[in-house]
């Protein structure tokens, strides 16, 4: 599937803490229904053959909303998955090794928390950058954060797109207006969501009302 900048507007990343009453295949399509404009599959947990499993089942249903999959880290799952990407942080494969192995299409994104970083993945290769924390957040409490202005930053030194993410809510949006990123990536403000499907549409209504 074609990246296009506007995949990036509600970018939803899944944690399956917030599972139980539904399953994670159920979050995901509730969320698609929703409106969300990508996915990323992100499980710490599994081992690679379940992690895989599990993708090819993510891959079918984002198909069928013409929604891009993403896979968070690992390269092997996505490829052996058919995901439409990858997504890396600074501590994981090179983004140049991945496009050498992946191809043109293939999707990748980068995590930059810098201006350096940012301009590093550029030049490898990265299709989008996700750049935060930019507030703090319930699933990575120990993430570095970075502030306003540093966000501004990074998104004016380079071409390719990019997704504010780390604590996004739908109160807290707001606050990065002007930040000249295109999008939000949010992880729980969409699965932990009593109605996700409800709580996707007023999140991408307010993304657009910010980005667009």
């Amino acid at each position: 599937m074609k990246f296009n900048r506007k995949n990036l507007l509600l970018y939803a990343v899944t944690d399956r803490a917030w599972t139980g009453r539904q399953t994670l295949l159920e979050q995901i399509e509730d969320a698609l229904i929703g409106g969300v404009t990508m996915i990323q599959l992100r499980e710490k947990g599994l081992a690679e053959p379940d992690f895989t499993a599990e993708a090819i089942q993510v891959r079918d249903l984002c198909r069928r909303y013409g929604v891009p999959l993403i896979i968070n880290d690992s390269v092997n799952v996505a490829l052996k998955s058919g995901a439409d990407g990858v997504h890396v942080g600074i501590e994981d494969a090179p983004v140049a090794e991945i496009r050498k192995l992946a191809g043109p299409d293939f999707i990748i994104g980068a995590t930059a928390k810098t201006v350096a970083q940012a301009a590093a993945a550029q030049a490898a290769g990265a299709d989008y950058l996700g750049v935060g924390a930019v507030f703090p957040s319930p699933t990575k409490t120990n993430a570095i954060r970075i502030t306003a202005a540093q966000l501004r930053a990074i998104c004016a030194a380079v071409s390719i797109p990019a997704a504010a993410i780390g604590g996004i809510t739908f109160s807290n949006m707001p606050q990065l207006r002007g930040g000249g990123m295109a999008g939000f990536a949010v992880v729980s403000a969409v699965f932990a969501a009593a109605d996700i499907r409800s709580g996707v549409r007023a999140l991408k209504s307010r993304a657009e009302e910010i980005i667009l």
